[in-house]
């Protein structure tokens, strides 16, 4: 079965899951407020290296009047149909990836999700819209996002009411998640350096977890005083109530050890770092000798 032939005349456009542009991509394009209330009529784009047949391009251009008008600055997309493949257990996916922006766009990678008529996540993927190539201003370009088998969690496909969207948590990117006592305690500029460092970290899987050293400190009085990053990949908050943890010094030698008990539940949001300070007494303490120049914090398996 040819691209093409997977859009047919019976198909119609289904509901539309529109986002401002500035939480996709940056653009240099006036977002004013004046005529932010206008509507925008989409035209319909082929990709380049189409060559799209004069009765096929009858039923794209049916499916393209169909659309509702978009608000300036915005990315839609608008489901058309999913077409399940017997070979493999995919989804091909037909939809219209729109801009109503008044300049063309070009953008990178980007988790898409399939919601059922609840707004129940049945399906994500990411995808290079790099492929879909660069976007005209106020156009609708019809593709087909195939979401493997690995990413569907439904059993079928859904009803009518479906639609295929954004994922606004991945492309909002990883960000500093500060808890109050820190917004209290800590200058602006100390924030903002935070934000910045957490920007530097390495990217975390979608369900990583990760503690990274951020700043180590032994007291006159023999405690051990340990700032570190809580990375959260998940898509979901992580509620911390018990937590065992070591810190290793340069030469990964063990230099403090305990289990800390968080109350109230240290909550760190999905897709966030938050600073803790985990404070280390005397006798959980062996940091005679200890090289801190580098050092790691772990939970023990």
């Amino acid at each position: 079965m040819g691209l093409f032939d997977l859009f047919k005349k019976g198909d119609k456009v289904g509901k539309d899951s529109a986002v401002d542009s500035s939480s996709v991509v940056k653009t240099s394009g006036d977002t004013s407020k004046k005529g932010a209330n206008r509507d925008v009529i989409t035209k319909l784009s082929f990709h380049p290296e189409w060559d799209v047949p004069q009765e096929q391009k009858y039923v794209f251009n049916f499916l393209a009047n169909d659309l509702a008008p978009l608000k300036p600055n915005q990315l839609s997309l608008s489901a058309i149909n999913i077409e399940p493949s017997l070979a493999n257990g995919s989804w091909n996916v037909k939809a219209f990836f729109r801009s109503s922006l008044s300049e063309a766009i070009e953008l990178g990678e980007i988790e898409l999700l399939i919601l059922d008529k609840d707004d129940n996540r049945i399906a994500s993927h990411y995808f290079d819209f790099k492929e879909l190539g660069v976007i005209p201003a106020e156009s609708a370009r019809p593709w087909i996002f195939t979401f493997p088998a690995s990413s569907i969690t439904a059993d079928e496909v859904p009803e009518e009411g479906w639609k295929i969207s954004f994922n606004l948590l991945s492309l909002r990117g990883h960000q500093l998640d500060l808890d109050d006592t820190w917004k209290k305690q800590l200058p602006k500029d100390q924030q903002e350096k935070l934000a910045e460092i957490v920007k530097t970290l390495p990217k975390l899987g979608k369900t990583e977890v990760n503690f990274t050293g951020l700043q180590a400190k032994l007291n006159d009085d023999g405690s051990f005083h340990a700032s570190i990053f809580i990375r959260n990949g998940h898509e979901k908050a992580i509620n911390l109530e018990q937590l065992p943890l070591e810190i290793m010094d340069a030469r990964n030698v063990l230099v403090a050890k305990g289990s800390f008990k968080l109350d109230p539940v240290l909550t760190v949001q999905p897709n966030t770092t938050k600073p803790w300070t985990f404070i280390f007494p005397k006798e959980l303490v062996t940091a005679e000798g200890a090289d801190l120049s580098r050092w790691t914090a772990r939970v023990p398996q």
